[in-house]
């Protein structure tokens, strides 16, 4: 497939249907090299194959040629190659035509005929060829064509109004088709780059994909070539580039004086385009800016009095490769010097002039990559600490500094960096401090690609290494591993990290660890009142945690989740949310957001919560971290199931489950398990739903979190299904749960269930006054009045039921939870209601989860540039967003979105 051509391939499209019709017409396709134009004709030959004429019924035919450089001097070579195919057919054509193109193609002595009766010759053989059907010409490098075929095709193509012929040109900037229509495809935008190069490079790192998607500028060539290249990731200088494009540019290049090249070179060379740095570095050469102007008027590069820019990222890549070695080696130190005030960039150069180990080059790039960690610039300072480890001599130092930059790369989400550095220091040292670093990176990497037992693995040992040394440090990694084991739903392996947490000699600041740990194997194996008690102490803790800390924090929140503490979950994660968007940690973000949807999803926020889940999924995507996808996957389709979309719900809920089994992540498996079971649940399949749900209880859902919300679905399953029996183990789990976390919305659940099974009013009146004391989790409260209401119906206590079914529609309506609020309107009819009208559609519910989110930091002022910093998009993308939005909120300018209700 094509990618970001659409518009292209509909004109295109357009142009042969009007050919496949005998209405006849050109094209001329015109655009930098590597464009992507002969791409555009080989989709045009593809789609023609699908096509038929409407007056025959007949397949197009297909005739090409292409210019060749080499050729471009012999007459009428482009043209014998397109119409070989069609010289059958000579015989049928006027004789003056007939001789005319027979003395053009050298089949006959020249006879000097007019250059254009060669065009109408073309014409006429093309038309007779189309009388089997229409006809479609593909003509690539224009640019390169000989000038008698050119004249003879471009005449052809001003005359083919009444043919079943379309001509189709791709050529470069250079080729002019005058009177004929010009489709120039732009370069692709970042979205259809990203497309391209997933699709012909998808095992490519992270990392190099980010480098190529930047020095391509939306080339489609350069995308597919420099891939295949050996890309030096920590050069200051461009790309190597594809040969193609690199002769092509350099060409133009070579054409200038020494001088022009060396001022290319420099300008290449020094990334920022400050003009005076530019003319600074000159002046070392003894040039002045007058180097420039051959360059400006050869329309390679743009110049104003504070900048100079290349037009083209590839122009920059062509004069700094083409280039000898030796000179770049001399820019470089020359702009070394020229950026006194700038050390972090004059490091870069420093590195860059240097061809073997050296320690003050290294050193500057250390310190350089301090900095950018400070400015949370991390993929920056993985480079800088990657290149300063290459410039130090052996031993310790290079060691440390290599651990730093896989440290580094794993905090910007370059996990394939981040094990290939990892590995890479792990051969070169015996150190168990260094050693305990390197498994904290693999570790994460694991965790987030869904190897969460390697990660254990990992964990254990090198803690047992390192403790003699740093207990402290042990202890975090075995709370780690702690954590990793709960995940998979594996308490015989949290217990092993725990004896081993016992056994540290800690301070008693770290005694906060030990009881996390201990707090959650009791809640499965133990005391589980002294577990949550422990739980709740140690969520109470996060108070006083200093920022950073981001997994202690973390492992805070989800402790919070899973004692039911979701507002205090949410408020959490919403801080490490930003935190990790201000401090540009890319990589940590998809797992605070995928258990941000978790507590926005508890607390029936949905749209708060398909808005995290979406972006996790998003940017788990660009970050190469298929369990955090898998994850995000699984809350939207519980999200789907509350919408009561099956397709998207089960489509997105089995295939999360394939991901989980294979990572045997238990907690996240039974996110999929429920959105599943809910889905039965709310399209009235009641069997089904409690199938699922008695066989997901026995296996992750105790791990989960959340085991009373999947309780009480239990208990109304069994009993909407006639068989009260089967809700006797549930409801004992809910007491239990309120027995040993008590708090409103236990309690209220718990009323819900009984009052289902004793069919009491007085305890649905209680469990929703529990709800309002809770004030949150309306779905929940919802769902408790409309059995309420359903309750009352029966009693025949309709006037009621009405004011508690009105109120419950409205909740679900707005939550857009479609089978329960389907549900409350045949009750609402059942009970007497003449007419149930929808509620006004809730302007939230018109948005993607995207577009929300965009819609709503855009309310509070924000500009495109700030939204995209947030998000982590551009701000071409932000705009698109916005007027795909506005249209659907019915408002024309952004001040009208302060006053609109997107809660």
């Amino acid at each position: 497939m094509l990618h970001g051509r659409e518009r292209e391939e509909q004109e295109i499209g357009r142009l042969l249907s009007e050919a496949g019709a005998g209405r006849g017409a050109a094209l001329a396709v015109v655009a930098e090299a590597g464009g992507g134009k002969s791409a555009l004709l080989r989709r045009a030959a593809e789609s023609a194959a699908l096509q038929e004429s409407a007056a025959e019924g007949a397949g197009f035919q297909v005739l090409r040629c292409t210019g060749i450089e080499s050729e471009s001097e012999l007459p009428f070579a482009a043209l014998q190659l397109l119409l070989t195919p069609a010289l059958g057919r000579l015989d049928a054509l006027p004789v003056p035509q007939a001789d005319a193109l027979r003395a053009a193609l050298g089949l006959a002595p020249p006879g000097g005929a007019d250059r254009f009766l060669v065009g109408v010759a073309a014409l006429s053989l093309l038309a007779e060829l189309s009388a089997e059907g229409p006809v479609l010409c593909l003509v690539d490098d224009a640019q390169w064509l000989d000038q008698p075929s050119a004249d003879a095709l471009l005449f052809a193509a001003r005359r083919l109004a009444a043919e079943s012929i379309a001509l189709l040109f791709a050529g470069r900037e250079e080729f002019s088709a005058p009177g004929l229509p010009e489709l120039r495809p732009a370069r692709l935008d970042r979205s259809a780059a990203r497309s391209l190069l997933a699709e012909h490079a998808p095992e490519l790192p992270s990392h190099v994909r980010d480098r190529v998607l930047a020095e391509a500028g939306g080339n489609p060539l350069a995308l597919l070539e420099l891939p295949r290249t050996d890309v030096d990731l920590l050069s200051v200088g461009p790309l190597p580039l594809p040969h193609r494009l690199q002769e092509t540019y350099q060409r133009r290049i070579a054409e200038l004086s020494g001088d022009t090249r060396t001022a290319l070179l420099v300008a290449a060379a020094e990334e920022s385009g400050e003009l005076s740095t530019v003319l600074r570095v000159l002046g070392a050469f003894s040039l002045a800016a007058d180097a420039l102007a051959e360059a400006e008027s050869a329309g390679l590069v743009d110049v104003t009095d504070r900048s100079i820019a290349f037009r083209h990222p590839l122009m920059r890549a062509a004069a700094y490769q083409g280039a000898p070695f030796t000179r770049r080696l001399a820019v470089h130190a020359a702009i070394t010097d020229a950026l006194t005030d700038d050390p972090d960039r004059a490091a870069w150069h420093r590195a860059a002039a240097t061809t073997g180990p050296d320690e003050e080059a290294a050193a500057g790039l250390a310190a350089a990559a301090v900095r950018a960690g400070e400015r949370t610039g991390y993929a920056t300072a993985a480079a800088a600490w990657e290149r300063s480890a290459r410039l130090t001599p052996p031993g310790p130092l290079q060691v440390r500094r290599l651990v730093s930059a896989a440290e580094t790369a794993a905090d910007a989400g370059q996990s394939d960096r981040a094990l290939q550095l990892s590995g890479e220091a792990g051969r070169l040292t015996d150190d168990p401090l260094e050693l305990a670093r390197l498994a904290g990176v693999r570790a994460r990497v694991e965790c987030e690609h869904g190897s969460l037992r390697s990660a254990f693995e990992v964990l254990v040992p090198a803690a047992d290494a390192v403790a003699p040394l740093a207990p402290g440090l042990a202890a975090e990694m075995l709370v780690e591993a702690a954590r990793t084991a709960w995940t998979t739903g594996d308490p015989g392996r949290v217990e092993h990290a725990h004896r081993r947490l016992l056994a540290l000699p800690l301070d008693p600041s770290r005694a906060a660890m030990i009881q996390s740990v201990a707090g959650a194997l009791d809640l499965v194996s133990g005391d589980a009142g002294a577990g949550v008690a422990l739980l709740r102490k140690h969520v109470a803790s996060a108070r006083e945690v200093r920022a950073g800390m981001l997994s202690l924090r973390l492992t805070l929140a989800l402790q919070a989740q899973l004692i039911g503490e979701f507002t205090a979950a949410q408020d959490m994660l919403l801080a490490l949310a930003d935190e990790c968007r201000t401090l540009g940690m890319v990589g940590r973000l998809p797992a605070v957001l995928s258990a941000l949807a978790l507590a926005e999803a508890h607390l029936g926020r949905f749209r708060d919560a398909a808005a995290a889940a979406d972006e996790c999924r998003r940017i788990a995507g660009d970050t190469g971290q298929p369990g955090r996808i898998a994850q995000a996957e699984a809350m939207l389709a519980f999200l789907a199931a509350v919408g009561g979309d099956e397709e998207t719900c089960r489509t997105l809920g089995e295939r999360s489950l394939r991901t989980f089994a294979a990572e045997s992540n238990a907690v996240a498996a039974s996110r999929g398990e429920w959105a599943l079971a809910l889905l039965d649940l709310g399209l009235g399949r009641h069997e089904a739903a409690l199938d699922r749900m008695e066989a997901a209880s026995r296996g992750p859902v105790r791990f989960g979190g959340y085991d009373v919300a999947f309780a009480a679905d239990r208990v109304e399953a069994a009993v909407r299904l006639g068989r009260p029996e089967r809700a006797a183990e549930p409801l004992a789990r809910i007491a239990w749960w309120a027995d040993v976390a008590p708090g409103p919305w236990p309690e209220a659940m718990l009323l819900r269930c009984k009052a289902l099974l004793g069919g009491h009013g007085e305890a649905y009146a209680q469990a929703l006054r529990l709800h309002a004391e809770d004030g949150g989790r309306p779905f929940d409260r919802a769902r408790t009045g409309l059995l309420h209401g359903e309750w009352l119906r029966r009693q025949r206590r309709k006037t009621e039921a009405r004011t508690q079914l009105r109120d419950v529609l409205e909740t679900f309506e707005r939550l857009g939870a479609v089978p329960w609020a389907d549900h409350a309107r045949a009750e609402l009819r059942a009970a007497g209601e003449g007419s149930v009208q929808a509620t006004e559609t809730d302007l939230a519910a018109l948005l993607t989860p995207q577009e929300l989110q965009v819609v709503r930091l855009a309310a509070t002022g924000a500009t495109n540039k700030e939204i995209g910093s947030q998000l982590f998009l551009s701000s071409k993308t932000v705009g698109h967003h916005l007027y795909r939005a506005f249209p659907k909120l019915r408002v024309s300018t952004r001040t009208e979105l302060a006053r609109l209700d997107l809660g």
